[in-house]
């Protein structure tokens, strides 16, 4: 019977030194309390308390945490917009004490100085300005907790500005002012291209016409160094220049009769194309030659100056 007693002393002994015994995880701290007194700071391994008499008041994580505050403030140019804060924090190894015991809600204090520091730097800067200059206001939210959230024990590694939300409609229209200089953009280079291909294809048409040209006149400057050739050969035999000239029109005529006969698939039509054509071209011609020559001696005669008496 007497050692049915010992028993449950057994149990009540083994209980009591087991519930002094707690181990503490890497990069926790643990407070302990005497009585409801802070008593002493224990870190990772095995650790041992008074059992009845001293408890574990707090485990608090040593690991960087983050904080992601949203605000919602006004630009200079009267844009409201949000900005997303994160706040990356430690709480300070050999301040476990002020980190635990000096703040309630260390969460609520960190969002109270982001908040004030914002809402102070972005009403000073324009839209444009907060998308390009958010790293100064990170530097702003890093320097005014830094030197606030030392003494309750935290130390801020670093702020981020992770994201700037404008308003639905002042999105909308930056989007469409952007697409507008785009569209300009693209216009421009549009013009400028279709306008060197017009300058371009205007000098390509002029090279063509000059050299057009240039090959009109070396045609016609050889043509007429033929002509010039025949008529001499002609005037050798005792055809005059009138008469050789008419007779070159008329082979040339016939030379071109029988061009258009070599071609089956031609559409061209010679007028007039009779048999007597070529024997009323011939007397035309000549009929021509000898008015000019009569034309041209009396006007010689007429603008000859009259002698001074």
């Amino acid at each position: 019977m007497g050692s049915f007693i010992w028993i449950p002393i057994a149990f009540l002994v083994i209980f009591t030194v087991l519930s002094g015994v707690f181990i503490v995880k890497q990069q926790t701290a643990v407070l302990i309390e005497t009585f409801g007194r802070f008593t002493s700071v224990r870190h990772s391994g095995i650790q041992f308390k008074i059992p009845f008499v001293q408890r574990i008041a707090a485990r608090i994580g040593l690991k960087i945490q983050q904080l992601d505050v949203i605000i919602e403030t006004k630009t200079l140019d009267d844009v409201f917009v949000k900005l997303k804060v994160s706040v990356q924090y430690v709480v300070i190894r050999e301040k476990v004490y002020d980190a635990f015991y000096k703040l309630e809600y260390p969460h609520e204090q960190i969002t109270s100085y982001v908040f004030d520091v914002v809402r102070a730097e972005v009403p000073k800067m324009k839209l444009d300005d907060v998308f390009v200059r958010k790293d100064d206001i990170a530097i702003a939210v890093k320097s005014e907790l830094q030197d606030a959230m030392l003494d309750y024990g935290y130390d801020i590694i670093k702020t981020l500005v992770t994201d700037i939300d404008p308003d639905a409609q002042v999105k909308e229209a930056m989007n469409r002012i952007n697409a507008s200089e785009r569209q300009k953009t693209a216009a421009q280079f549009e013009g400028d291209a279709a306008r060197i291909l017009i300058v371009e294809k205007a000098k390509a048409e002029a090279e063509s016409k000059r050299l057009q040209g240039q090959g009109i006149a070396d045609q016609r400057r050889e043509i007429a160094r033929g002509l010039e050739e025949s008529v001499e050969v002609l005037n050798k035999v005792g055809i005059n220049s009138q008469e050789a000239s008419a007779l070159i029109v008329v082979t040339q005529h016939y030379d071109t009769l029988q061009s258009i006969g070599e071609e089956t698939n031609t559409n061209l039509i010679l007028l007039p194309n009779s048999p007597q054509a070529g024997s009323d071209m011939l007397n035309n011609m000549v009929a021509s030659f000898t008015a000019s020559n009569m034309i041209g001696e009396s006007m010689k005669k007429t603008n000859k100056p009259k002698p001074k008496e």
